[in-house]
């Protein structure tokens, strides 16, 4: 059988990560650099000639930063864009811009050999191979959708949001929902995702336990930008926090985040190292089970576009528990992924579109659970 070969333009200032990741993707039998850019003039120039199937693009680069570039690039054509940066909170966030105008993924760029030969080898392969499959066209369009509504409601938005504190909490909702809890599972396409949902998601919710595929550094910057645009309480997670009604806790890039039991309802979170877990740490997988086990069928699980299967066997561990799952639709999903296999092994309970996800959400809680005062 015919194996396509995908074809890779590799940008990046450094002649030695160049050079890295050039030689490593080469040892890949379904993959070509075709060609390396150090700058990303040079780089939007050879986008225009070889049309490579995807692009690596490292993100502080001269003459033509990775934001710059990207933006050229996707001007004059739809190509799959991984950005590589530095694992730094600067690096972070210009990734997490890079995500909102149309890049398709990331990786850290690696700061050794030993991790080069993990990062690259193992995880941009992979990235690199499910970009070329994937539809930019409609992915873009889906987010320049998402980007003119978000403009449109922020023109006719007439309050201003008073500046919330890291002490405000969430609205007294007229039945108990910090016994209750929503664990939500994502992965590729997930920051712009999660944007879009926590931008218009109700204070009062039951505490929100989020793993989100990221490497370290990352997350820290992704919590503190939820947190600036939503009405929840949204932070990185750190071992000990006690889990909240209006609070949201972000597992931190490269750990695996779990529930445990906090008196005899409530629930306070751990933070611990470990081996990758469905292929990743931090696992919805770990995260799920252990909301599972605490909470029962005061579980309401959600798993979104990704790739791979990770959250799937966690999503079956809720419903068992008696809890209910949503799973994010082919239709406004990034990648068909995680959700689909969570979809297809039957551990989802409904499936839900993303412009209507904030929505779906609170009329869940309010259907399990009773709370009327979501506001």
């Amino acid at each position: 059988m015919f194996q396509r070969t995908t074809r890779v333009l590799v940008v990046d200032d450094s002649p030695l990560i160049r050079a890295l990741i050039s030689d490593l993707l080469e040892e890949e039998s379904d993959i070509e650099v075709v060609g390396t850019a150090a700058d990303g003039m040079e780089a939007v120039r050879l986008a225009r000639s070889l049309k490579p199937d995807v692009i690596t693009l490292d993100v502080q680069m001269p003459k033509m930063d990775g934001l710059q570039t990207l933006e050229k690039i996707l001007e004059e054509q739809p190509i799959p864009v991984i950005m590589v940066s530095a694992t730094t909170q600067l690096g972070g966030q210009i990734t997490l811009e890079a995500l909102d105008r149309g890049a398709l993924d990331y990786i850290a760029k690696p700061e050794g050999l030993k991790e080069a030969e993990t990062t690259l080898r193992t995880e941009l392969c992979r990235k690199i191979r499910s970009a070329a499959s994937t539809d930019v066209k409609r992915v873009l369009s889906m987010r320049r959708e998402r980007a003119e509504k978000r403009r449109q409601r922020q023109e006719q938005s007439t309050v201003t949001r008073e500046k919330k504190s890291t002490t405000s909490t969430a609205p007294i909702p007229e039945v108990p929902i910090s016994d209750k809890c929503i664990a939500l599972g994502i992965s590729t396409g997930g920051p712009p995702a999660l944007a879009s949902i926590f931008e218009v998601l109700p204070a009062g919710l039951p505490p929100i336990v989020i793993v989100q595929h990221m490497p370290a550094n990352f997350t820290k910057a992704f919590a503190s930008r939820l947190n600036s645009i939503s009405k929840v309480n949204v932070k990185e997670a750190e071992t000990g926090d006690v889990i909240k009604p209006g609070h949201a806790y972000l597992a931190p890039g490269g750990l695996h985040l779990e529930v445990r039991r906090n008196g005899r309802d409530g629930g306070k979170l751990q933070v611990r190292e470990g081996d990758p877990v469905s292929g990743h740490r931090p696992s919805v997988d770990v995260m799920m089970n252990s909301v599972a086990g605490i909470y029962g069928n005061r579980v309401l699980g959600i798993v979104m576009t990704g790739m791979g299967r990770d959250g799937s066997d966690g999503c079956k561990a809720i419903r068992a528990a008696g809890g209910f799952v949503l799973g994010q639709d082919e239709a406004s999903s990034d990648v068909y992924g995680m959700n689909k296999v969570a979809f297809q092994e039957g551990n989802v309970d409904r499936q839900f579109s993303l412009d209507e996800a904030a929505t779906t959400i609170a009329t869940q809680v309010r259907r399990l659970w009773g709370a009327a005062c979501i506001a």
